[in-house]
């Protein structure tokens, strides 16, 4: 072989790994769309017992079982399944997460990213690139927190992904950060209220308020009341760019401020800011994207907020800094969790209004 051939063969097969990698990430919606039909046909539930056949799985589920099959030998490619005997699957650590009944499971956000309002707007990312808007209305006539409102069933999936989603996550900031000190806490847009109902649980003494729309108040009246905490925590409906819940000495809002552009979010952090006592806290969780190249979700996160919301972004600890003096607080600390949330801690200035 000559120099030039030898050179030519060992360049092909250093590049070969690189072409690989990024060709498996060009495709990675094949996955994610596969991974959202096992889930959404509770695969990895029949599976809990031991393997079955595809057959067995196509026959319980009432699909194609030659689809099935190559569906599940796909996934079982990436490490979610595995086909031990011929034609036979089980779990695998990955498969696992998609059982309903775990505390980690993910099988409704995988859910959620199979539903035609979570992934038909990333069609139209170039769209959002160009003008730095999302375009989730454009694609459904409405925004997001609107179509959700008007369509039970997508807020129903919604609400589930995001409480699920959040199984690890409540757990690492009920115990990341000191709740203590606080005697009422208002949380602001909670959802189901899973993260108010953790931090409850772990301290007696204290009451809280649960703040948000409507239909998300509804759903959350079931957990709350399943939890034994009816009594503790006050169910209010409303809107938080109009006004909030008074009298908390603490405000907490999860995955919120990261869904509005700067001036909605100081909108509703001021709203916040009147609703406190004075030398109340603010507690804003959110993902705090670092410095450098390193991986991070929040900065594909940051990708999803720019396409569905409007004028959201994931942000930097300089530009929370600069939203809460606008809103009138004093940024005091971020505390680091074990999962890639942050608690963002702010004080009420003294004397402001």
């Amino acid at each position: 072989m000559s120099k030039s051939e030898s050179e030519y063969c060992k360049n092909s097969n250093e590049m070969q790994p690189t072409t690989e990698t990024l060709t498996q990430m060009i495709v990675g919606t094949w996955v994610s769309r596969a991974i959202y039909v096992v889930a959404e046909l509770g695969i990895a539930d029949l599976l809990k017992d031991g393997p079955h056949s595809s057959e067995e799985l196509a026959t319980a589920t009432g699909v194609d079982a030659r689809a099935l099959y190559r569906l599940l030998r796909a996934l079982a490619s990436v490490n979610v399944f595995a086909e031990g005997s011929p034609g036979y699957f089980e779990l695998t650590p990955l498969a696992e997460c998609l059982q309903s009944d775990r505390n980690d499971s993910l099988r409704a956000y995988a859910i959620k990213f199979g539903q035609a309002w979570d992934w038909q707007p990333w069609g139209y990312v170039l769209e959002s690139v160009k003008t730095g808007k999302p375009v989730f209305k454009n694609v459904f006539g409405m925004e997001i927190f609107e179509y959700l409102a008007e369509n039970p069933e997508a807020a129903r999936i919604y609400n589930e992904a995001m409480s699920s989603f959040s199984g690890k996550r409540i757990a690492a900031i009920t115990a990341g950060y000191d709740f203590s000190s606080i005697h009422n806490l208002v949380e602001v847009g909670g959802g189901h209220g899973s993260l108010l109902a953790s931090i409850l649980n772990a301290n007696p003494t204290m009451k809280g308020v649960l703040f948000d729309l409507p239909h998300a108040i509804t759903a959350a009246r079931q957990l709350i009341e399943a939890e034994g905490l009816l009594e503790r925590c006050k169910l209010v409906s409303g809107n938080f760019f109009e006004s909030i819940e008074s009298g908390g000495d603490a405000y907490l809002l999860k995955h919120i401020i990261h869904d509005w552009s700067d001036e909605q979010a100081i909108a509703i952090l001021k709203n916040c800011h009147r609703a406190m006592l004075d030398r109340g806290k603010l507690l804003v969780v959110e993902m705090v994207i670092p410095r450098g190249n390193e991986p991070f979700f929040g900065k594909l996160l940051d990708l999803q907020v720019l396409v569905n919301y409007q004028g959201g972004c994931e942000r930097t600890e300089a530009e929370y800094q600069a939203l809460f003096e606008a809103a009138g607080f004093s940024l005091t600390k971020i505390v680091t969790t074990v999962c890639p949330l942050s608690v963002i801690e702010g004080v009420r200035k003294s004397g402001s209004s």
